[in-house]
């Protein structure tokens, strides 16, 4: 009987801690997209760390947050709370130091849902002198019952041995729910449009509001092997579109160059990016549109 160990791993906790560059370093490659916003993921996706010991799905999760005005912030909440529910353990994701209203929220969600949670202290290398980590590790053990409480840098891949080897540990012994080749449960298509909106989001900072979804309307095979890409961006006002754009379609060209030489790199394809810039009017509060672009 094998001992191999298998089983799903939720990151959770509140917008902008490092969930998704968590999960990127502990799968050892880009699967989430990650830009400096907050609530930049918006849809779950399991990452898959295959090795000899054990298979772990790692969820990565929008992030839990208190502010829900729009359809767009519940849809993202609820994917986020489904998520606890249906893992074997839970990577309670914080800031080191750091002690906010949404990390309290996302707490209560994961008490309630989650049967098994490691605390994960993100940017802990920051800390200096390092001795000020210790009275925050300790307040947060008194926060909750956490099976582990381990800090770690994402960014700079510290402590994520020792954090691999605590979930690992933590997981049960079972077969392998993916197939060992696998890396993702995300089509290539799914992770075309989220790299389009990474750059989007990086270039655009602070001038557009959340109101940008990417929607891929076709890919087709050339005989010379490129990937032949239409995408439309969705914007929620009309003013927005401009501004995608840029003067004489300058920005817009920055941003399918910047996903086009991304795409070329994690994928192993020549891409060839065709971008439209189209006006769905308040599509983040549309249930359908929501629908349509796979967010609900």
């Amino acid at each position: 009987m094998s001992d191999k160990r298998s089983g799903s791993v939720a990151l959770a906790g509140r917008p902008n801690v490092g969930k998704s560059t968590l999960l990127n370093a502990l799968i050892g490659q880009k699967l989430s997209i990650v830009t400096p916003r907050p609530q930049t993921t918006r849809q779950r996706l399991i990452g898959l760390m295959q090795s000899p010991e054990a298979q772990v799905a790692f969820i990565d999760t929008p992030g839990l947050h208190l502010g829900q005005r729009r359809a767009l912030n519940r849809a993202m909440n609820r994917t986020a709370a489904g998520a606890l529910a249906d893992a074997d353990l839970v990577l309670f994701v914080l800031e080191a130091l750091k002690w906010t209203d949404e990390d309290e929220a996302a707490l209560a969600r994961i008490r309630e849902r989650a049967r098994s949670v490691i605390a994960v202290v993100n940017k802990a290398d920051r800390v200096r002198p390092r001795e000020r980590l210790l009275p925050y590790l300790q307040q947060l053990g008194a926060r909750h019952d956490f099976k582990a409480i381990v800090p770690i840098s994402a960014l700079k891949g510290h402590n994520l041995e020792q954090l691999r080897a605590v979930i690992v540990a933590a997981l049960p012994v079972g077969e392998p729910m993916f197939p060992l080749d696998q890396i993702t449960d995300r089509s290539v298509g799914f992770r075309i449009a989220e790299t389009i909106r990474e750059k989007l989001t990086l270039e655009l900072v602070e001038e557009l509001p959340y109101g940008v979804a990417v929607e891929i309307e076709q890919i087709e095979q050339q005989p010379d092997g490129r990937q032949e890409v239409s995408a439309v961006i969705w914007v929620d006002r009309v003013g927005h579109k401009p501004i995608v754009i840029g003067a004489g379609g300058t920005r817009l060209k920055r941003i399918g160059r910047a996903a086009r030489l991304e795409l070329n790199e994690l994928l192993g394809a020549r891409f060839h990016l065709t971008l439209w810039v189209k006006v769905r009017e308040d599509w983040a509060d549309d249930a359908s549109a929501l629908r349509q672009l796979g967010l609900e």
